[in-house]
């Protein structure tokens, strides 16, 4: 793996009921217990992912609430000085936590820096700020989710009857660090398969800050590029994954080349119950929010928890929270409708009813 990559230090995931309190001798960006609890939280955008408002938003507000804690949750809408400007106000405001979803390392690090010299406590949340300052990482472990895409690609292939298959990455943003898990995990799949002429390699571009519009301009240049020769779209998550669809509709051939995607979201969900997607990660948000909630509820109350899990960030090993995710085939939608994560209201609409009905969504 690349120097600079986050490399796990510690397995074993701990339920968040497992985390341990101890007591807070550092001094390093804890909070006062003196001070009263407050919680802020900065989202990234709602534009690379409707998670952060339907999902990450929600759940986090009910751990706090049912905790009882002041909170502010603001989102950045992914603008790097809207970002620095939301913390330096909820730092003068007060807040005794501070969990934020980096646009990049370099500003999550200014800010969280900038935090703790207030003796403010610092959480990355899904998103490690390489060089930073957090004193605890909550996320999903990211090269399983990528192995996982990379997994469920080939098994589409196969299933296709694809014989030497150009395979095209759509990859995630090259300012996020999750981006380069997520690669690290699907190259781990495809690339023995490509050494071997197993699959060709196709075109490998990134999307800046996993935009859609963006993601179908590159996707619908590669398929020029290579004469309409595509077979299969390792796409980063769902939202590129429907930029792909959308240009492989354009071109008719939606359906025939399998496409990967990530999180859940309702439209990933849908492509996949149309055949029009081949797989998505679902990762359990509201496990997530609630391990990063307890945490941040812990710290704002000057505590300090055992995580029993790191992270390596440079020399620094980061304690974290590292939970599992879980590959979605048309034959498992019902498991995250199940979890409460979508609901059959938002996915089983007009057309999309009698799919729902072929997968056992009743």
């Amino acid at each position: 793996m690349r120097k600079g990559i986050l490399t796990i230090a510690a397995v074993g995931l701990l339920t968040t009921g497992g985390l341990t309190a101890c007591s807070d001798d550092s001094g390093n960006g804890s909070a006062d217990s003196k001070k009263t609890p407050k919680i802020g939280v900065i989202l990234p955008d709602s534009k690379s992912s409707p998670r952060w408002e339907t999902a990450d938003r929600r759940f986090l507000e009910e751990a706090f609430k049912a905790a009882n804690v002041q909170y502010d949750i603001q989102n950045a809408q992914n603008d790097k000085t809207a970002f620095q400007t939301i913390a330096e106000q909820m730092i003068t405001s007060g807040v005794t936590a501070l969990m934020i979803v980096n646009l990049d390392s370099g500003t999550g690090k200014a800010v969280l820096d900038k935090a703790k010299s207030q003796g403010v406590a610092t959480i990355d949340y899904d998103r490690l700020t390489l060089g930073g300052s957090a004193q605890y990482y909550v996320s999903f472990d990211n090269e399983s989710v990528g192995k996982l895409q990379g997994e469920g690609l080939a098994k589409c292939l196969t299933e296709k009857g694809a014989k030497n298959p150009v395979v095209a990455y759509l990859n995630g943003s090259p300012t996020d660090n999750n981006a380069t898990l997520f690669k690290a995990g699907y190259d781990s799949v495809l690339k023995p398969k490509f050494d071997s002429n197993e699959y060709t390699k196709g075109p490998d571009d990134a999307v800046p800050g996993w935009d859609g519009p963006t993601a179908a301009t590159i996707f619908e240049q590669q398929l020029t590029a290579t004469k309409g020769k595509i077979d299969g779209v390792l796409a980063a998550n769902d939202t590129l994954g429907n930029a792909a669809i959308s240009i492989l509709k354009k071109n008719k051939i939606n359906g025939k080349v399998p496409v990967t995607g990530q999180d859940a979201s309702v439209e990933g969900l849908q492509n996949i119950l149309a055949g029009d997607q081949c797989m998505t990660v679902y990762k359990a948000v509201r496990e997530e929010a609630k391990a990063a909630a307890d945490l941040a509820i812990a710290l704002a109350k000057g505590e300090q928890k055992d995580t029993g899990q790191s992270v390596k960030d440079g020399d620094r090993d980061v304690p974290s929270v590292l939970l599992t995710p879980k590959a979605i085939y048309k034959d498992n939608v019902k498991d995250v409708i199940a979890d409460g994560y979508a609901t059959k209201e938002q996915v089983c609409t007009g057309a999309y009813a009698k799919f729902c009905a072929e997968a056992g969504i009743s």
